[in-house]
């Protein structure tokens, strides 16, 4: 039944409150509502947060919308990670309804001392139903007395009944008749990582692996060696390290070099072809080392502040353990033979996909006690491989099950798939999702999809934008030459709060096994790729150092940490985008979009093969300014600092400087 005063329309809401909205912790978001009611009185509406504890936080007043009639809003912060709810209180406001009858009827004569009756018996309820100890009886008793004293003029004994004064009291402790209450609806808090972070991807069989001279074969890298790199990933700035599935690989039908299915004595396979004599998923491949090293390994990765993120692909080579134990796992198709995966083009013969139709309990439960054996490893974060090829349903049961147990655990989708699949993932409880980012580089297509991430989805999906993956070459690196490189680097780390890179996009690494295609020329799926990185930063023939930046200025700006805070602004140029971020001032559970700590306004040429000369022209007001002021802007890639206003002439050099990251510092009177 609809209440007294109607909310209607509420948001975040999902699927009517089945599922949790998406929060982090201290991530502003905005809860909103249809709020009306009959006639003319006014109304008034609070967002009261219920924490994780079952405790009800302070109302957070909202406010009408300017653009759309009704619409009421307010942002809110969880201050605590867990289950939250949130309800909506609409209430007729009384004072707000003498105050409008007041200014209208005094001035003109009308019912001048009923209005100052009714004010007065507003302001001794208000007295009354002060709570004991709260701060204000004395500045609404002094209000009683002016508004009563009928020898000052009347415009004195209403100014004496509305004070700012009476205001603060009055917001703290409103007078609220027929309260309606909507809700509770959900959220979940997540920790700050669930929605902020670099992530650097590498194949630990790579890291330190080598020729050996006398047998003029490649020795496999191992846990040991590639702990080696983990201090250069962290000097760059990464919060994640991503390693790709790190379990016995299977031996039938393995993989050799670019995907070729003739491999030689020598060949490793891929990784994803989970499963051979060593043992399946709760295994360590015998070259990468033991357990013991393992731990080792992400012991290393604390120490220098980074997160270990383990692959996690339910998927078997033919030679796995569950091939034989459970058969009925698996697709037995018409000739008795078990279906491998396929993605035509492309083939998979060295994978079994996991068929969830003949044990769905008995494949869940097993994946539950793989996932748990590798958090007690120290893994809280999993990268799952393909989750859209298996059931909706399974996820949301294994991810609520991780949820009660252990909130802290993210698990990133990599889910290249149609849209309605990847907000269902989303929404059943993977903490971020890969983007069509990837192919996102015209300036149309950028504008359009942050502005769809940031706003229209960001309740169910988190993106994490990586710029190249080991299957994803996009042709816009492959041609874009160095340019290209920092184009989409600028535009991942400043456009979402997560973002990441697969090893060698700072060594430029862009030619593919074929044209057309977007795999690499010897793709590290099948082979070990031995980079020598001091050679490169040696000789200058790396990003590393605009990466670093580019970490340490997401470090420095919470804007930048932050979603559902970006704006398109516009240029004058196609090949030309810009956009900002800015961050609120919190205070409790609320906060002020109002009040903006820290703006950030990035313009980047997309084009990586020429210079663009255009005019920016920013939306004033969503920098928290007037139309007409001017402000200092600070590069904080090339140092430089400029006055800029409404419109501002930009020249982007890709060959120098593809991208402007801008410091709002101050408005210049």
């Amino acid at each position: 039944m609809v209440g007294r005063i109607p909310v209607m329309d509420v948001t975040p809401v999902i699927e009517g409150g089945r599922y949790a909205a998406k929060a982090a912790l201290g991530e502003p978001f905005t809860v909103s509502a249809l709020v009306f009611r009959e006639g003319h009185d006014a109304l008034n509406a609070d967002v009261v947060l219920i924490d994780p504890r079952g405790k009800r936080r302070p109302p957070v007043r909202m406010h009408p919308r300017p653009e759309e009639v009704g619409r009421w809003e307010a942002d809110v912060v969880p201050d605590a990670v867990g289950p939250w709810t949130f309800e909506i209180e609409s209430w007729s406001d009384p004072v707000a309804t003498w105050r409008h009858n007041a200014e209208i009827k005094i001035p003109a004569g009308i019912d001048v001392e009923l209005m100052f009756t009714e004010g007065a018996l507003l302001l001794e309820r208000a007295v009354a139903e002060l709570p004991r100890r709260a701060k204000g009886r004395s500045t609404l008793n002094e209000a009683l007395k002016g508004i009563r004293d009928t020898r000052r003029p009347d415009p004195v004994r209403y100014a004496a009944a509305v004070s700012s004064d009476v205001d603060e009291v009055l917001a703290a402790y409103p007078l609220r008749d027929l309260v309606t209450t909507a809700g509770p609806y959900p959220f979940f808090a997540d920790r700050a990582l669930a929605l902020t972070g670099s992530w650097y991807e590498f194949f630990p069989r790579s890291e330190g692996a080598y020729v050996d001279a006398t047998t003029g074969k490649t020795v496999s890298g191992t846990f040991a060696t590639a702990s080696e790199r983990l201090d250069a990933v962290a000097a760059m700035g990464f919060d994640v390290i991503y390693l790709p599935p790190v379990h016995p690989i299977g031996e039938v039908n393995r993989k050799g070099p670019n995907n070729t299915l003739d491999p030689g004595p020598d060949d490793v396979g891929s990784p994803w072809a989970i499963g051979s004599k060593d043992g399946g998923h709760d295994a360590i491949h015998p070259d990468l080392g033991t357990f013991e090293d393992f731990d080792a390994f992400v012991a290393r990765a604390r120490e220098l502040g980074l997160e270990v993120a383990l692959d996690l692909a339910l998927q078997a080579a033919p030679d796995h353990p569950w091939v034989t134990s459970h058969p009925e796992w698996f697709t037995t198709r018409a000739d008795g033979t078990i279906a491998y995966a396929e993605n035509p083009p492309k083939k998979y013969q060295d994978i079994y996909p996991v068929n969830f139709d003949n044990d769905p309990q008995g494949i869940a439960n097993e994946v539950l006690r793989i996932v748990r054996l590798w958090m007690s490893h120290g893994v809280r974060i999993f990268r799952v491989d393909n989750p859209h090829t298996k059931p909706v349903q399974f996820w949301e049961w294994l991810l609520g099950e991780i949820r009660k147990s252990d909130p802290d655990v993210v698990f990133l989708s990599e889910a290249f798939t149609k849209p309605p699949m990847m907000r269902a993932l989303g929404t059943v409880g993977f903490h971020q999702s890969y983007t069509y980012f990837t192919w996102r580089t015209a300036k149309w297509e950028i504008e359009d999809y942050f502005n769809e991430l940031s706003h229209e989805s960001s309740a169910v999906l988190r993106p994490n934008f990586f710029v190249n993956t080991p299957d994803i070459l996009h042709g816009f690196l492959q041609y874009g030459g160095p340019a290209a490189f920092k184009i989409r680097a600028a535009l991942a780390a400043t456009g979402s709060p997560s973002w990441g890179v697969y090893a060698g996009f700072e060594l430029y690494e862009h030619v593919a096994v074929k044209p057309g295609s977007e795999e690499y020329l010897d793709s590290e799926k099948y082979q070990i790729r031995i980079r020598d990185w001091k050679a490169a930063e040696t000789e200058g023939r790396t990003l590393a150092p605009y990466l670093t930046r580019l970490n340490e200025i997401r470090r420095e700006h919470r804007s930048l940490q932050l979603l559902r805070n970006l704006t398109v602004h516009s240029s004058d140029d196609d090949a030309v985008v810009v956009y900002s971020k800015s961050a609120p001032a919190v205070d409790g559970n609320r906060a002020d979009p109002g009040s903006l700590e820290d703006i950030v306004i990035v313009v980047v040429n997309v084009d990586p093969h020429g210079t663009r000369e255009t005019t920016v022209n920013l939306n004033m007001p969503a920098l928290g300014m007037d139309w007409h002021d001017q402000f200092s802007v600070h590069d904080e890639i090339t140092g430089q600092s400029w006055t800029w206003g409404q419109r501002n002439y930009v020249r982007l050099d890709p060959y120098y400087e593809p991208a402007h990251i801008l410091t709002v510092r101050r408005a210049i009177p």
